[in-house]
């Protein structure tokens, strides 16, 4: 299994492939949770239950954990970081992070948290994906896949 994510039986063909500017931090293959807006993790996240907490957000009550959290921009400063790190630590933290736009605070935290993280990708991705479905991210090669369902 990699680490931060959660390896599925099967062929899990690519049906697309997306490239990504940035990237770091290890291979991680799980369902995506899509939020449509900026993410603030100091904001959006409560970090012991690893679930969107703001109210009024269209994902309230939804779980990061295991999951690839997607958005296409980010918001935030230094403790937007930390939350990671202690999302991490309860394990209750994404499988990875995948933004159209990020800052060095996010990249820094997902980073110290051991989360893949990966930037810059073609905003036709954030059109293709939807909450479910299963994504390969793979740092090393700066590639986002979609995968068979």
């Amino acid at each position: 299994m990699p680490p931060g994510g959660t390896l599925r039986k099967g062929t899990g063909a690519v049906t697309a492939r997306f490239r990504a500017e940035q990237a770091a931090g290890p291979f991680a293959e799980a369902p995506a949770l899509v939020n449509p807006h900026s993410f603030s993790p100091r904001y959006d996240l409560d970090r012991v239950r690893g679930v969107f907490s703001r109210t009024g957000h269209p994902l309230r009550g939804e779980a990061v954990r295991g999951n690839v959290l997607v958005s296409p921009d980010v918001e935030g400063g230094v403790a937007g970081g930390w939350v990671f790190l202690a999302m991490r630590g309860a394990d209750v933290g994404p499988a990875a992070l995948v933004f159209g736009r990020t800052n060095p605070v996010m990249v820094q935290g997902a980073g110290t948290a051991g989360i893949p993280i990966v930037a810059g990708v073609d905003t036709a991705f954030f059109e293709a994906v939807r909450t479910g479905t299963w994504l390969r991210i793979d740092p090393a090669a700066k590639m986002v896949e979609v995968l068979e369902e």
